[in-house]
């Protein structure tokens, strides 16, 4: 009762429409069910104030594996600066750590930049058993993923972290603390060593044999997550990214033409700076260790993500797990069950995000968050001309006061591209089937569509990995 309280489980669903589309063939009409449509979400926030420039949002997820280790976040903070948060999260070695992560981390940034008498008043009535007014206001699509064990595990590190804060003493620091990128760098760093210190006393104390659930502290520890995640208040974007998700922003130019602006940078081995950085955390000695084949001690590809102890622990502890639970070394992925090669100077594996601020402008229409999996498939340029191309048709689309004429002269101009963007009212699903379909020359070949989306679940994963979009639709200033 105490966490339904606090607004731990606060949600807010949507209905979910089912869609069938009819692919045509030599044999006849074929109906086909639209699983990439089975998970979309659009929400639209109420106009004024409190919608701090985001008009509303379109989201999708497009699992490959199975389960698929993706997840989704988005939220309205009810106290303090207030804002809308969005996160898109790619998890590996399982859906464990990814899941914790989508559900623990914007309570984390919003402890993390409330004033200290808010969090004064909140310990007050927690102590004293009142009623806490909820946090953050979720915005869930009703499938998407939750994990209703471990909620007291977590409610109790996140009172720890926000009664350490009260601790502070110094003025200046918590003015620090209260800055929005400082915040986010806060959150991010303290859900990740909370996430690390709750599996070691779970280590301790669980007993072998006793049962290994999806969200135990373990298994959250031992997988691993990136994250990309947008605050947006009062017209300022603040975006942490941990990894390879990406945040790209749509700038429509004067002459109408789509510009694709990226506010984060990949944390992997093509990015040379995050190359040398991690090069240069370790001895010489190593310089050919610590990056193999592009990956993390030849393993892992992004070089920042939460969990991941097994590239954070020392050696010791590591050998400790190993040795003393075969029960969980069972349950969890091959590939994290044994110590990594050259593992001599850890942690490798950085949970530090790089915050990028950005002052919206009118030019500033919306903003793409997406897994790898998109990006791997599709150039920036080509996602946001293909939302850019969406939001115009659905404009086009509407009631408006035109002639007949003008509009047929329209819609032969953009023939079978407006035809397809008329097709999907949800951005997101827009640009999954886009990905998906692509014939090449910026439509969609059907036949293609229902070859991917037909690949059993043992071959879906050569072709493409989980996909998770979410497009914020900005500029209600």
């Amino acid at each position: 009762q105490l966490l339904k309280g606090f607004g731990w489980f606060h949600t807010v669903h949507y209905e979910n429409k089912p869609n069938l589309l009819k692919i045509g063939s030599a044999a006849g009409s074929v109906t086909l069910l639209l699983s990439y449509q089975a998970n979309e979400h659009s929400h639209t926030l109420p106009r004024g104030p409190a919608s701090h420039g985001v008009l509303g949002f379109h989201s999708n997820t497009l699992p490959s594996n199975h389960p698929s280790e993706d997840r989704r976040s988005s939220a309205t903070c009810l106290l303090g600066r207030g804002g809308v948060l969005f996160g898109v999260f790619d998890g590996h070695a399982g859906p464990s750590c990814a899941q914790a992560i989508s559900q623990r981390l914007f309570y984390y940034f919003t402890v993390a930049m409330l004033p200290l008498r808010t969090l004064q008043e909140l310990d007050r009535a927690v102590e004293e058993d009142r009623a806490v007014p909820p946090l953050l206001e979720w915005h869930k699509h009703p499938q998407d993923h939750s994990s209703p064990d471990g909620g007291a595990i977590s409610f109790h590190s996140l009172r720890n972290y926000w009664q350490e804060r009260l601790d502070e003493d110094d003025e200046e620091d918590n003015e620090v603390t209260s800055c929005l990128t400082s915040a986010l760098m806060d959150a991010f760093r303290r859900l990740d060593y909370d996430v690390s210190v709750e599996a070691q006393v779970h280590l301790r104390v669980s007993i072998p044999g006793e049962g290994f659930s999806l969200s135990s502290p373990l298994r959250v520890a031992l997988s691993g997550s990136t994250a990309c995640v947008v605050h947006v208040s009062n017209g300022v974007l603040h975006v942490a990214n941990l990894g390879d998700s990406r945040a790209v922003l749509g700038v429509q130019e004067e002459d109408g033409r789509w510009l694709a602006l990226s506010l984060t940078n990949d944390h992997n081995a093509q990015n040379p700076e995050e190359l040398q950085r991690i090069l240069g955390e370790h001895p010489a000695s190593e310089r050919k260790t610590v990056v193999r084949h592009d990956r993390l001690l030849g393993l892992l590809l992004p070089f920042r993500a939460f969990g991941d102890v097994r590239f954070k622990w020392s050696p010791e502890m590591l050998s400790r797990l190993y040795d003393t639970r075969p029960d969980v070394l069972s349950a969890i992925s091959e590939s994290v069950r044994t110590l990594p090669p050259h593992y001599l100077t850890p942690p490798y594996l950085s949970a530090q995000p790089e915050v990028t601020r950005h002052l919206m402008k009118p030019a500033d229409k919306f903003l793409v968050l997406a897994t790898d999996g998109l990006w791997e498939l599709m150039h920036r340029q080509t996602v946001v001309q293909l939302i850019g191309d969406h939001v115009a048709g659905q404009e086009t689309s509407g009631p408006a006061d035109t002639t007949l004429g003008s509009l047929q002269r329209l819609l032969l101009e953009r023939r079978g591209r407006v035809q397809s963007v008329l097709e999907d009212q949800n951005a997101a699903t827009h640009l999954l089937r886009h990905t998906l379909g692509d014939d090449g020359y910026g439509s969609v070949d059907q036949n293609r569509l229902a070859r991917m989306l037909s690949l059993p679940a043992d071959l879906a994963r050569r072709y493409r990995d989980d996909i998770t979009i979410t497009v914020v639709h900005l500029n209600d200033l």
